[in-house]
């Protein structure tokens, strides 16, 4: 059953899809319908929604699965789905706001706005608050399988105290040196934002997204969602699905986790982004520019959003965790077009992380704008293809795409096969490495990779033989 689906998808993806709404193929649902059933073949999701659009259309919407399998409810597109920490984009926009309307100063310290921080947070910038750039310590940890903060028996009880907590322990990093993800960060959001307010987050949101959106179906903590619309929470373990049996986040903690959301709602956030009705066009597109940290490289996050350059693409976007993802993708300017993208799931057995879901839809729905997506899916589908043949016709079938070619195609190879060594098994990313290695004999990564993935595989003698080839590589480029 797999391989046909399989085969039906690759040959689907060999008809280019135009880039332009308005002239996609009337069978886009199918190939997509097709593209979540290999989805949860590959990776033993429970149920997932899907949403695509393009300039503000809705191309797709689907479902498939269960949103809850202990009692096989199925899942639908108004499944309500635990995002958990797509809860930040939230917090960033209303930020943003706040920076639109020249109230805020993302270069400015933090404290400025947000009167009681620690005294070792004063000088921090908003910016690096946003980013998790700032070097500070997070408010709990985890401990018998609970959120505990130091000092509680659980987490703190309110938000003046979890700060107190952060604040107690020592800076992780110089600010701006390196990111560090910490759900902390955005505590400092929330108070800034209720000092400006002076209201509770929660009624902030509403007032300045969820209700001028009519965003009916978000709320946060799974206590607020009805149960007949609920997507209960799953983990893999060992190959299988358990419940996650996750703890509520806080009140306090709802700006940075615990949203409640459908793909149709997140799609309107979406869409608003896009079109100016949150935030001026102009002001996004200077603050989707990815930071730069002291040591000389680029911040994945801006403003909050996980930003990454593609296909010529801007795609800006957050995820949660394994199982959500969604993904705003847009080239020179929003107002020469975008394209969004939502992939909710609540679980997987193979906890699959969510780019990959998002980037099989990208490779579906524009094969042409996002050729990248379609190498990833490709080597996906090789790893998976057990045929003697499979090799050769993935060469064949690379040289016949040359949307990406050299460095970037070696560097956009080798990111595939650690998603796909995380997802499917370092047994399978072992073919992916070694082609890469096949492919760029010359590159000291692409053997220091595939030594890599010897080495987890348990073939010591291998690897030391392949670290070596890669280690003199090196020092050949010097």
């Amino acid at each position: 059953m797999y391989r046909a689906l399989a085969a039906a998808l690759f040959f689907a993806l060999a008809a280019t899809l135009p880039a332009s709404a308005r002239d996609v193929p009337e069978d886009l649902p199918a190939r997509l319908d097709t593209q979540l059933q290999i989805n949860r073949e590959r990776y033993g999701t429970a149920g997932q929604a899907v949403l695509v659009a393009h300039n503000g259309q809705i191309l797709y919407q689907g479902a498939s699965g269960e949103r809850d399998p202990a009692a096989h409810a199925a899942a639908t597109v108004d499944s309500i789905f635990a995002a958990q920490s797509m809860a930040k984009l939230l917090t960033s926009t209303l930020v943003m706001q706040l920076v639109d309307q020249g109230k805020l100063d993302l270069d400015a310290p933090a404290s400025r706005y947000a009167p009681g921080l620690p005294a070792a947070w004063q000088p921090i910038h908003v910016r690096d608050f946003l980013n998790h750039s700032s070097g500070i310590a997070e408010y709990y940890e985890r401990v018998d399988n609970r959120w505990v903060s130091k000092g509680y028996p659980g987490v703190a009880p309110d938000l003046a105290a979890a700060l107190k907590v952060a604040g107690a322990a020592p800076m992780q990093f110089a600010t701006g040196s390196r990111v560090q993800y910490t759900q902390a960060n955005y505590l400092v959001l929330t108070a800034l934002l209720e000092a400006h307010y002076r209201k509770p987050y929660p009624d902030i949101a509403r007032e300045r997204i969820l209700r001028p959106l009519e965003m009916r179906s978000t709320s946060w903590g799974l206590a607020s969602v009805p149960a007949p619309r609920a997507a209960v929470p799953y983990i893999g373990k060992d190959g299988a699905l358990q419940p996650a049996n996750e703890d509520p986040w806080p009140r306090y903690g709802w700006g940075h986790a615990d949203l409640q959301t459908t793909v149709g709602d997140i799609n309107r956030f979406l869409q608003a982004l896009a079109t100016g009705k949150l935030v001026r066009p102009a002001t996004l597109e200077k603050l989707w520019q990815p930071q730069k940290l002291a040591n000389g490289g680029s911040n994945f996050f801006s403003t909050g959003w996980d930003t990454t350059r593609s296909d010529g693409y801007t795609q800006v976007g957050h995820d949660g965790g394994t199982r959500v993802r969604a993904r705003l993708a847009y080239k020179g300017s929003l107002a020469s077009g975008y394209w969004v993208f939502v992939y909710f799931t609540n679980g997987s057995a193979r906890n699959v992380w969510s780019s990959t879901l998002v980037e099989s839809t990208m490779a579906v729905a524009a094969p042409k704008e996002f050729p990248r997506a379609v190498l990833s899916e490709r080597l996906i589908a090789y790893a998976m293809d057990e045929d003697a043949g499979a090799a050769a016709a993935m060469q064949d079938w690379l040289q016949d795409n040359p949307g990406i070619t050299g460095d970037e195609r070696e560097r956009a190879i080798n990111a595939s096969g650690y998603a796909i060594r995380e997802s499917l098994g370092a047994a399978r990313a072992l073919k992916v490495f070694a082609l890469n290695a096949e492919l760029y004999p010359a590159s000291a990564n692409a053997w220091d990779s595939l030594a890599e993935c010897h080495a987890s595989l348990g073939d010591a003698e291998t690897a030391k033989a392949l670290y070596a080839k890669s280690k003199a590589l090196a020092k050949t480029a010097l």
